[in-house]
């Protein structure tokens, strides 16, 4: 990314973590929600809720494989002792109830004998049935907007027969800072489309390096790479002249030369050219930033262990610390600079907030998953 500026980047200050996320929340809003087939949402981000808007189901089903029965006529049924049916129809699991049953009496507990169905065990109300709206209730909210529809909810919207949905898709451009491979910052350009993609986003790798360039038709951009104070670096110099720079320098280990900005009503993220540094500014700021763009809700699904020994970190910074976890126990792996070798241990992570000097062994932590 060139610039006619001779003047080289500089941080002037370390923005707390804080501050940053609360400018995110307040300036990233939720793309236009688009029409969806069912099948072609998974993955993708529920706009509204889903309301049911009648019963499900709506009448009475069999619950079972059996005979439906007025379960009353059952009351005196025995082995030794079969009593007349007056009425028994058989029926199949999900077929509705005729209406003058209650009950769906298993297949063994019924006999046929010339032509007559005798009950050989008692039957009570409702045995066997689905009753209507056992389901769903008619006006129940059945998936809340906000939710990431897996496989288990685009399975529940076909059971209640809906086939289309609004979803919200984000499309996110990641661009390199300069022209040129660069390993490093091939491998953090894919590792942060994989995870825009796996959050329900549309990832987009520009083929330009020029920011104007790689803003367009985007929701918003990562720039990977040029975040410094390096002679060559010019990613935030070339986002000043193009939009505007909200933050860049943050209180957080080991992504202190990331930034945040606008193109118009563009959110931009630019991430260091280091990998552990660019990771760690996209799961504790990127996902963020995707997240209000989809709309969504969910929590990260996180899990406790404890630590098999201390780890420090320095007061008044925010650190992600990669973990290796072990059953209920975690291993820190590194701090500060994370070496590639060390990252190819890891399979999650913790955050140290910036008040905290770090946990000593034996603390109870939350692990973060990597996506």
């Amino acid at each position: 990314m060139a610039v006619e500026s001779d003047t080289e980047q500089r941080i002037a200050r370390l923005t707390p973590l804080a501050e940053v996320l609360a400018r995110i929340d307040e300036l990233v809003k939720p793309v236009a929600a688009r029409a969806s087939d069912r099948n072609a949402a998974t993955g993708r981000v529920l706009a509204d809720d889903i309301v049911i808007e009648t019963p499900v189901p709506a009448v009475a089903r069999a619950l079972r494989d059996g005979w439906a029965v007025r379960s009353e006529l059952t009351s005196e049924a025995g082995a030794y002792a079969p009593a007349p049916i007056s009425t028994a129809m058989r029926i199949g699991v999900g077929e509705p109830l005729p209406p003058d049953a209650d009950a769906v009496a298993p297949v063994d507990a019924m006999m046929i004998r010339a032509g007559m169905p005798y009950a050989l065990a008692t039957v009570g109300p409702g045995d066997g049935v689905l009753p209507a709206g056992a389901d769903c209730a008619a006006g129940a909210t059945l998936l809340r907007a906000g939710r990431r529809l897996d496989a288990v909810a685009v399975a529940l919207l076909g059971a209640i027969g809906v086939g289309e949905v609004r979803i919200r898709v984000p499309r996110v451009r990641i661009v390199r800072a300069r022209p040129g491979r660069d390993a490093v910052i091939d491998a953090a350009v894919a590792c942060i489309a994989d995870a825009v993609e796996h959050r329900g986003g549309d990832p987009v790798i520009s083929a330009s390096s020029e920011l104007a360039d790689a803003s367009a038709e985007a929701d918003a951009v990562v720039v990977v790479g040029g975040t410094g104070t390096g002679g060559s670096d010019a990613t935030v110099r070339t986002l000043a002249s193009l939009g505007q720079v909200h933050v860049h320098g943050v209180a957080l280990l080991p992504a202190e030369t990331t930034a945040f900005g606008t193109l118009g009503a563009r959110p931009v993220l630019a991430v260091a050219g280091r990998l552990d540094a660019a990771l760690a500014a996209w799961h504790v700021l990127g996902q963020v930033m995707l997240a209000r763009l989809a709309g969504g809700t969910e929590e990260l699904r996180t899990r406790r262990a404890v630590l098999t020994h201390k780890v420090t970190s320095m007061v008044g910074l925010a650190e992600l610390v990669p973990v290796r976890s072990d059953g209920a126990s975690a291993t820190p792996i590194a701090s500060g600079y994370v070496p590639l070798s060390a990252l190819a241990q890891t399979d999650g992570w913790i955050l140290i907030k910036p008040e905290s000097e770090g946990y000593p062994a034996h603390s109870e932590v939350v692990i973060r998953p990597w996506p």
